[in-house]
């Protein structure tokens, strides 16, 4: 199979999914795009196999900016993040620009934004909000860092006050850090309830427990990143008897799948959650439904 070909190959296959659900297109709330300096360092870690993944990691579409696009937009995505997230104090409110900027000239890019626990955190959230800002990211194993942090304190009032939704990589997978399980997070609801969390990657590997979570706050909604794929099974393979508790959330499950940085076929990731034998209608929710429902207005979705 030639190149073309494989890549004619890839958009089939995904966007075949979406129409025989009768979809409009997908909406995906967890894809990576970042400046091309961060994005290569992102990239050199990963071809390093480093801690916080334990195994090489062969990054599929690894493409510059403009293809990245293309094909994401090929594949029939109405609307997507550009998921950024610093691992230092100083980082974050650049990264706000950045990611401002791309959504500007990006329609189809969901305004995305981060934060850190710093001085300035909850003015430059308050900013990143006022200027449009959609949906924020928070990386707890990359940052290192408690979310139950008092310099967090006003970020976190200020995101449930707004009702912004932030995507936040809180389980111990793929390997785990120091605020990283169900533990923090449990507390952090306790002192926010009604604080709209995405939580990445199902929460892997605690799958269970952060299905707890989701059943006892009606804000808390999981994304499926990664989750049911042949790579993630391999080392934290889902528990098939939580396969009735998926369905009770049907409603709080979004379509999430980390590309470009991804080691097989977006399509891949699509399949993965059919084979989960769940139905047309819990796909139709997860893969464009509900997440159009809780984007604010104004989204592209």
């Amino acid at each position: 199979m030639t190149e073309t070909e494989r890549v004619d190959e890839d958009v089939r296959q995904v966007t075949a999914f979406w129409q025989e659900l009768g979809l409009p297109g997908l909406i995906d709330v967890h894809t990576h795009f970042m400046p091309e300096r961060v994005m290569a360092k992102v990239w050199q870690y990963f071809d390093s196999a480093g801690p916080l993944t334990g195994r090489p990691w062969p990054i599929l579409y690894r493409m510059d900016e403009a293809q990245r696009l293309a094909r994401i937009r090929a594949f029939g995505v109405r609307a997507f993040t550009a998921m950024i997230y610093p691992h230092k104090p100083d980082m974050a409110s650049w990264l706000n620009s950045w990611a401002a900027g791309f959504a500007a000239r990006t329609p189809d890019c969901l305004h995305t934004a981060t934060f850190y626990p710093e001085a300035g955190a909850t003015g430059y959230v308050h900013r990143a909000v006022e200027e449009g800002a959609r949906i924020f990211k928070a990386h707890l194993q990359v940052g290192g860092y408690d979310p139950n942090d008092p310099m967090l304190d006003g970020v976190w009032g200020l995101l449930r006050d707004s009702g912004t939704p932030v995507v936040i990589h809180c389980g111990h997978g793929p390997a785990p850090g120091p605020h990283t399980g169900p533990g923090p997070m449990g507390k952090l609801l306790e002192r926010f309830p009604g604080l709209p969390l995405i939580i990445a990657h199902l929460g892997t590997p605690d799958y269970t427990d952060f299905l707890d979570l989701a059943a006892g706050d009606p804000q808390v909604m999981l994304d499926t990143t990664m989750t049911f794929t042949d790579w993630s099974e391999r080392d934290a393979p889902f528990p098939r008897h939580e396969l009735p508790r998926l369905r009770d959330l049907q409603d709080r499950i979004l379509l999430g799948t980390d590309y470009p940085n991804i080691p097989y076929p977006y399509a891949h990731a699509l399949h993965s959650l059919t084979r989960l034998g769940l139905g047309d209608d819990w796909l139709r929710a997860v893969c464009h439904d509900n997440a159009a429902r809780i984007l604010p207005p104004g989204s592209s979705a």
